[in-house]
């Protein structure tokens, strides 16, 4: 077996560090994995790609470690009560937020001078 390089050391001494840091708060074993399984086919030769991962990884470690974290997840757009599974539902408007340029039928509104 060929030794692995600098940088390979590097990121396999990263994902067990990950994985300790992340013992015993919800969600964190399994996004480590998740996260290094996604990248495990970069090519080698992608120094510049792999270098940044690294680091990014190295300040999720930091945020881990700081006793900060109490859980890892992915950011995800929470689905809406009415909203079905595969589709987009519509949410009431309760006049709280910026409103449609565009009104029921998809057309643009007109403003109070004709425009």
């Amino acid at each position: 077996m060929s030794r692995h390089s600098r940088l390979q050391r590097q990121v396999l001494s990263l994902y067990r560090d990950l994985l300790r840091a992340g013992r015993g708060k919800p969600g964190a074993e399994a996004r480590v994995r998740a996260e290094f399984r996604q990248h495990a086919g970069l090519p080698r030769s992608d120094v510049l790609r792999i270098e940044y991962l690294y680091r990014r990884g190295r300040r999720q470690l930091q945020l881990l470690r700081s006793g900060h974290a109490t859980a890892m997840g992915a950011f995800v757009r929470p689905r809406a009560p009415t909203e079905e599974p595969g589709g987009v539902g519509s949410q009431p408007d309760d006049g709280d937020g910026p409103r449609n340029p565009h009104d029921s039928t998809g057309a643009p509104e007109t403003w109070p001078d004709g425009r």
